[in-house]
């Protein structure tokens, strides 16, 4: 996994490593059991086999043993389930609406809205990541709680941003709800990954966190930029109206 930058994606490795010893555990006991199998009861060792069809002890064992494992692992399971599933209290709310094959950010609160389109390839600049990198970035300040709330404007998108363990359905008709909380500034990639269309690998997401300073400057300068159309049809970009 990539690396974590928000606590969802901290307990979604802590989750992960929990997982990796419990199948590492039972490997290792089956594996036993297999060899202590073959061992005992091949064919020289026994020239007669067991007439055994039924064994009340060992089939209650292979029953119950493995539902208290999904017990032991459901617990944290729900846990970090429930942890990611709404923001408590945020800082800040950002609307995303997924379209075939684009991204649109809105800000409500600072009255701002844009959208975000991949960067053709023979217009990528030095520095610029083929197939990722987009025109305008979705744009938080680090250390604040963000409430991203997910829909879409015709078939299902994914909001998938792996270094924030974030991954939720936009789905026709419906607002979804997840956050991340960025602890660390950077630029942070993400993709659609669910297959909505010929165009599917060409929406990727892309999210930069700014120290508090840097992130006020880039919204003072977004709320000329991008400023919503309030007095039109809808929270339309003012430079789209202007193209």
């Amino acid at each position: 996994m990539q690396a974590s930058v928000t606590p969802t994606h901290d307990r979604l490795d802590d989750l992960h490593n929990l997982l990796l010893v419990i199948i590492t555990l039972i490997s290792v006991f089956v594996l036993a059991l297999l060899v202590y199998v073959c061992l005992r009861f091949r064919a020289s060792k026994n020239p007669v086999p067991s007439k055994t069809s039924h064994n009340t002890l060992l089939e209650i064992a292979w029953t119950g043993l493995p539902v208290l494992i999904l017990v032991v692992i459901a617990i944290p399971s729900f846990k970090l389930l429930y942890f990611a599933d709404r923001a408590v209290d945020p800082d800040m709310t950002v609307k995303v609406q997924a379209h075939q094959w684009y991204w649109s950010y809105e800000y409500p609160d600072q009255a701002i809205s844009f959208d975000s389109n991949m960067i053709a390839e023979a217009d990528l600049k030095e520095g610029q990541i083929r197939l990722l990198d987009v025109d305008n970035r979705m744009v938080v300040p680090v250390g604040k709680k963000v409430q991203v709330l997910i829909t879409t404007s015709d078939v299902m998108h994914s909001f998938f941003i792996p270094s924030f363990g974030v991954q939720l359905y936009g789905t026709p008709g419906r607002i979804n709800e997840t956050w991340f909380q960025v602890e660390k500034a950077g630029v942070y990639y993400g993709q659609c990954n669910q297959i909505c269309g010929t165009n599917h690998s060409y929406m990727p997401i892309v999210v930069e966190a700014m120290e508090q300073p840097a992130y006020d400057a880039w919204l003072a300068e977004a709320k000329t930029k991008f400023a919503m159309d309030v007095d039109g049809a809808g929270p339309r970009l003012a430079a789209v109206a202007s193209k």
